[in-house]
């Protein structure tokens, strides 16, 4: 398992992919992308169109997934698979805010880690991609607070399941734990 951390824009995604492509490239392994954005409105469905698009020619197989991330499972091919899943924080903010009220932070960690568990032990590469959170310095209401917090305590289990965690910065990838 991968763990490829940044902030907005850093490049991540564009390296996560890559990655995913180079563990799946000769191993005969079939390749899934697991989006968890949730699609509200035309705005997110462009943008879901717009992805699907970019990587279309890097035969991924895309599963939409925006909660319960393992159920994915069910609909892969059994065999060897390497699988990028997009994003932490957008699963993340699917499970928190599902109902009326925000589920606690340890509810839904709890969940979110649970489920990378099982894809990391059905799969035989895992490629995982999160966001940099609490470096911005701004102070937000109680649920972003929350939600940050669930993000950071979710990423701290995911680093010490990860046999890699890459940070990408500018672009650049940096080792952080090999």
């Amino acid at each position: 398992m991968i763990l490829v951390t940044g902030g907005s824009g850093s490049g991540k995604s564009s390296y996560a992919e890559e990655i995913a492509m180079m563990l799946a490239e000769g191993n005969n392994t079939i390749k899934y992308y697991l989006a968890t954005m949730q699609v509200y409105d035309e705005e997110g469905r462009r943008k879901v169109e717009r992805h699907r698009t970019l990587r279309s020619w890097k035969g991924f197989c895309t599963i939409e997934q925006p909660t319960n991330i393992q159920e994915a499972l069910a609909e892969m091919n059994t065999g060897k698979k390497t699988i990028l899943l997009e994003c932490i924080s957008n699963l993340t903010a699917n499970e928190m805010f599902a109902d009326r009220q925000p589920r606690a932070v340890a509810e839904v960690a709890e969940k979110i880690v649970g489920g990378v568990e099982q894809l990391k032990a059905n799969t035989t590469h895992l490629v995982v991609v999160t966001n940099n959170v609490f470096e911005d310095g701004i102070i937000y209401d109680a649920t972003t607070l929350a939600y940050i917090r669930a993000i950071g305590r979710i990423n701290q289990q995911l680093a010490g399941l990860a046999q890699q965690v890459v940070e990408v910065v500018a672009g650049i990838p940096v080792i952080v734990k090999q």
